[in-house]
């Protein structure tokens, strides 16, 4: 099971650390990501980590969120810095290995202007 936490209600500038516990899963043997969907517009890819630390980023968010991830833990991380309102959406965390992709119960970020 995937569990994403850490969203709220935060201001233009604002920075947050969301985290996503994940039950049942090796990390190393994942490609583990966040997600999120805005209001209106479908699912996009925010950040994934391979099991080997290497990272990818939305044009839209890089330089501003960090992804990384606590295998002894089995914990997923996304730390977002200088929030926009159009950051503003439902973060979900993934897990894939090979062609399976599964989700997460989202964590609401809401960035006001």
């Amino acid at each position: 099971q995937l569990q994403a936490s850490g969203g709220g209600l935060v201001q233009a500038g604002d920075s947050l650390r969301l985290s996503c516990a994940a039950s049942g899963r090796t990390f190393s043997s994942y490609v583990m990501g966040w997600y999120r969907r805005a209001p209106g517009k479908e699912r996009e890819l925010v950040a994934h980590i391979t099991g080997g630390g290497s990272t990818n980023y939305a044009d839209s968010v890089k330089g501003r969120f960090t992804i990384s991830s606590d295998n002894a833990k089995n914990t997923l991380y996304l730390r977002m810095t200088s929030l926009k309102p159009e950051d503003t959406a439902a973060y979900y965390c993934s897990a894939q290995v090979g062609s399976s992709l599964s989700f997460g119960k989202g964590t609401l970020v809401t960035v006001s202007s």
